[in-house]
């Protein structure tokens, strides 16, 4: 792969409101590491974007809601392998208000999952790009715009 090169990744980033009327964002932790993600995963071909990201929510997360087919945002990082080869990935973010969490779901086994702060979460995750992202969501114009009319069309 040459310096300029990417692959291409989904993620969806799963919010509800609190009673308060706070924003929170649903994190889940790695299988390999640990860390702090947003459900992500590879692109499928047969399938829109959007819902690529509902399925990585549903099945990383157990996080089930409507999705924007508008992406809010875009961050690189390098993905390691086992064999600590890496790849660079461009992920493309797809904001989601969640209408509810199952008590079982695929990963449940393998992941950790919880709410959190846009700031909180922002200094939970290992990735610069979302996490500047996370920080300036309540900042961010355009990504706001989408969250509204997802929040109204939920």
């Amino acid at each position: 792969m040459r310096q300029n090169e990417w692959t291409e990744q989904i993620a969806a980033l799963p919010m509800r409101w609190d009673k308060s009327g706070n924003l929170r964002v649903l994190m889940v932790t790695s299988r390999d590491t640990g860390r702090w993600v947003v459900p992500k995963g590879w692109v499928v071909d047969s399938k829109k974007p959007w819902r690529t990201a509902e399925i990585e929510a549903l099945e990383e997360a157990g996080a089930v809601g409507v999705v924007s087919k508008r992406p809010i945002s875009h961050f690189f990082y390098d993905k390691q392998y086992e064999d600590k080869s890496d790849v660079r990935c461009r992920v493309t973010v797809f904001p989601m208000v969640v209408e509810k969490l199952k008590r079982r779901w695929k990963e449940k086994d393998e992941r950790t999952r919880d709410w959190f702060s846009p700031d909180q979460a922002a200094k939970l995750v290992a990735e610069q790009d979302l996490s500047h992202f996370l920080r300036d969501l309540s900042d961010n114009q355009e990504a706001q715009a989408v969250i509204k009319r997802l929040r109204k069309a939920a």
